[in-house]
């Protein structure tokens, strides 16, 4: 079973987001996770959960769930907070596939 993070980004900071982009990636490939795919928003076609609109989000993909939960609580992504919190808001979440 394949784990996919997906994360919905409203930017605050392009330079701080550019860092954390820059660093980001190594911390996912610790977990065995792989990034893949990033793109800008475009519109919402049905927004019935009434999401909060965004500019960027981001597709990885973890072997399990395990690998996905001990990414994102890992020491060398929370490291990667404080320049996060400054670049962005983020919202991310899990699904199986």
């Amino acid at each position: 079973m394949t784990i996919k993070v997906i994360g919905l980004i409203q930017l605050n900071d392009l330079e701080a987001f550019e860092e954390y982009r820059s660093q980001v990636g190594d911390t996912v490939a610790l977990y065995k996770g792989n990034i893949i795919s990033r793109g800008a928003f475009n519109q919402f076609l049905w927004n019935e959960l009434e999401c909060k609109s965004f500019n960027a989000f981001v597709e990885l993909e973890f072997p399990d769930l395990g690998h996905s939960q001990a990414w994102a609580t890992s020491p060398e992504y929370l490291g990667l907070l404080p320049i996060r919190n400054k670049a962005m808001k983020l919202t991310l979440f899990s699904a199986t596939t």
